[in-house]
């Protein structure tokens, strides 16, 4: 019997100016690589039925499934710094939109499904690597409890991409709470289409922000929440060490969910200026840049929603100024506050930033493992002897116990017991994250041998990234000494 899935699709419901109806190309032979059960059976799906031939030619775009209106959205975008008025789903495909079993409204996309009217010189697929890419990463950063976008199942497609080499092509099913970018509502503003740029933004009031509906001037009340969300998206990717490494505002959700892996990676050693991409020449979206350009990211947002705040334009620009005005300090706050909980804190105190601060400045002296120094001063905050691992990831041993103290010093002053202090700390501090040499020994597995269970592996170990797991002790590892200085690539 053919898949069927309950579809709701209101995007498609939008006008024709929103998106071209487009459906995806066949490909040759689509086998099934993974599919994501728990997320299949969240979105209330067979995953049972999924997992089959005729799954694999659904996520393959062989074949839709009963109710789907596939089609490739419109947005423009900022692609490092310099606007583009026409981008769009070059290579991605909405099948449609599902309510999951908690009543939330969620797409699922096929990203690699073929040529479409956005497509430009481009061949509308997708290479096996960032397909694996994006499905380890996005997952990972789901269990580390950052808001992203999920993978749902990946297909190889039997037929070849050329990139710089011929390499296997496959095809990811995405799921996101939408696909709504800043770059959007770039799209309607770059037309001049105040009308498009209304329906847009009741579209999104409605979809994710409903209580801003409500208020006295919705439309600021959306930007509001919206500058909220990405403010404590951020703070969570520099909590974790992780670089997106493409923040143009084609690729940032107004959802606040993580959207678009291709040349992201995470930090081994900590440094501020770590950017891995390849088409970062400059460094704009390394990772200690990321909060100032998600707020200029948002200033394009406010930028276009400005029609629509107030007919006065001097007025709606004040009132946008405002808004951003607050970006900074919601950015910061999140971000200490997830330090002290990183460090053992229950509570704030004044000394904490340059506490916090102090610790940063020597793990960038002394290129400490950003994930395993956290890691370690849990055991640390346990028991003394934890200090010794901790004392070998600085040169300056001295330097280090001199801060420890004082760390010390401000864990005593709240009187919690180690333990309580350690396992807090183990619930902030992961243990595992996909490490850069991790992930591309999965690929190059995968591309070069089509063997797929260190990908599994992979998966398994990340799925549970706070938990001590023995079988996974040496996922925690750094990279060796010959992985070398890492690059990033975007896959496109």
């Amino acid at each position: 019997m053919p898949i069927t899935i309950r579809f709701d699709n209101s995007y498609a419901r939008l006008p024709e100016t929103f998106h071209h109806k487009v459906a995806p190309t066949p490909v040759a032979a689509p086998r099934l690589i993974a599919l994501n059960r728990p997320l299949a059976t969240e979105l209330g799906l067979d995953a049972e039925a999924l997992d089959s031939p005729e799954g694999a030619a659904i996520f393959g775009g062989v074949r839709a499934p009963g109710g789907a209106e596939p089609l490739a959205a419109a947005y423009a975008g900022h692609q490092f710094g310099g606007f583009v008025p026409q981008l769009g789903d070059g290579r991605a495909i909405l099948l449609g939109e599902v309510i999951d079993v908690h009543g939330a409204r969620r797409d699922i996309q096929l990203k690699g499904a073929g040529l479409t009217r956005f497509s430009r010189r481009g061949d509308g697929r997708a290479a096996l690597g960032p397909v694996l890419r994006e499905y380890l990463v996005s997952e990972a950063m789901h269990a580390l409890g950052v808001p992203t976008t999920r993978a749902l199942a990946a297909v190889s497609t039997g037929e070849a991409v050329i990139r710089e080499r011929v390499l296997p092509g496959a095809v990811l099913t995405r799921v996101a709470s939408s696909h709504i970018r800043v770059g959007t509502f770039q799209y309607f503003a770059a037309l001049g289409d105040v009308a498009g740029l209304r329906t847009l933004a009741d579209h999104a009031i409605a979809r994710h922000y409903p209580a801003a509906g409500d208020a006295e001037r919705p439309y600021l009340a959306l930007l509001e929440a919206v500058i909220e969300r990405q403010a404590a998206l951020i703070a969570k990717w520099l909590l974790v060490g992780f670089v997106h490494g493409v923040m143009n505002t084609d690729n940032m959700s107004i959802a606040g969910e993580t959207i678009d892996y291709g040349p992201c990676a995470f930090l081994d050693a900590y440094d501020p200026a770590a950017s891995f991409s390849s088409i970062d020449e400059f460094g704009r979206y390394a990772y200690a840049n990321q909060p100032n350009i998600g707020q200029w990211n948002l200033t394009r947002l406010a930028e276009s929603l400005l029609p629509l705040l107030d007919p006065d334009p001097n007025a709606a620009l004040e009132q946008a100024r405002g808004l951003l005005k607050r970006y900074p300090e919601l950015f910061n706050v999140a971000y200490l506050d997830g330090l002290r909980a990183k460090l053992g804190f229950a509570e704030g105190r004044e000394e904490d930033l340059s506490l916090v601060q102090d610790l940063l400045d020597l793990m960038a002296r002394d290129r400490a493992d950003y994930t395993l120094t956290f890691r370690r001063l849990a055991r640390a905050a346990e028991r003394p002897e934890g200090d010794a691992a901790l004392n070998a990831s600085f040169a300056d041993a001295a330097g280090f116990d001199g801060w420890s103290a004082r760390w010390r010093a401000r864990l005593s002053a709240e009187g919690r017991a180690p333990d309580v202090v350690a396992a807090a700390m183990r619930r902030v501090n992961p243990a595992i994250i996909p490490r850069n040499h991790r992930v591309e020994a999965v690929i190059a597995a995968a591309v070069e041998r089509d063997d797929f269970a260190p990908f599994e592996e992979l998966r398994a170990a990340t799925a549970a990234p706070y938990d001590d797991r023995p079988a996974f002790a040496a996922y925690a590892d750094p990279a060796p000494e010959d992985f070398g200085p890492y690059r990033t690539f975007c896959g496109t």
